[in-house]
């Protein structure tokens, strides 16, 4: 398995200096990049600097806005770029509103966006938070109705397991009930805080999963990309992916 970055970590540094961030990146020993956002970049300017420094774009986290509206953009910079995975990252409290029917039809959207992109040699991908496991669809949660309504070829997993385990759901089963459809792993560790409810992200092997478990599991379900994504961070976000980083060399993840 290779070792990504979701640059939604980076966000902040990313809008003062790009690429210089990406190169501290790939000095940090991350194989690949996910986007959440080009900065402003050209497709023929981000291909090159990637080649330069030796990292893949394998894919990016694409609005459903974006996603229905302009989608061929995003086609024609990610083919340019050499990314595999288009991935849908979350949906607005707006949207949710709709309620089963808002779900419904987001599983025939996703099946015609799934079929568009793999036209184009690209594959889909959906990117889960907590709320997927809330409610229930035909006796499912909305996370499993989701994939047991849109072909496996036409929409793939990027599980998120940090949320996967905040759901009250084991990560160990779920990488394993989606083995074979499931080449996106996000890694995100949580903690929950001294006064209850509440949960910190932080930085890997300083939270309450058992990720050495998890990355087993997730060798064991064929999954490609093991990608670090820290939603906020208490320390300064380049020290922050730096220490996953370096947690997952020292645990034997990384060469």
């Amino acid at each position: 398995m290779k070792i990504g970055l979701q640059l939604y970590t980076l966000r902040d540094v990313l809008s003062h200096d790009f690429n210089g961030t990406l190169r501290e990146v790939a000095a940090m020993g991350y194989e690949g990049v996910e986007f959440a956002g080009y900065g402003g970049a050209s497709a023929e300017e981000m291909r090159d600097l990637l080649q330069e420094l030796g990292i893949e774009a394998f894919g990016s986290h694409v609005s459903l806005q974006r996603l229905e509206e302009n989608l061929e953009e995003e086609i024609a910079f990610l083919k340019t770029v050499g990314a595999s995975y288009v991935i849908c990252p979350y949906l607005t409290a707006e949207q949710l509103s709709g309620g089963e029917a808002f779900w419904k039809e987001l599983f025939r959207k996703f099946a015609a966006i799934g079929e568009r992109l793999k036209q184009e040699g690209l594959q889909f991908a959906y990117h889960n938070h907590d709320f997927e496991f809330a409610g229930k669809i035909g006796g499912e949660f909305i996370f499993d109705a989701m994939y047991s309504h849109v072909d496996a070829d036409l929409l793939k997993v990027e599980m998120d397991i940090g949320w996967v385990q905040y759901a009250k759901q084991d990560p160990l089963a779920y990488i394993a009930k989606y083995k074979g459809r499931l080449p996106l792993l996000h890694l995100k560790d949580f903690r929950q805080q001294e006064t209850g409810g509440a949960i910190d992200t932080v930085e890997l092997g300083q939270g309450d999963l058992a990720l050495n478990d998890i990355i087993a599991a997730a060798q064991q379900a064929d999954v490609k990309w093991l990608v670090v994504e820290q939603d906020t961070c208490a320390n300064p976000p380049l020290d922050s992916v730096r220490t996953s980083i370096n947690w997952l060399k020292e645990n034997g993840h990384k060469a």
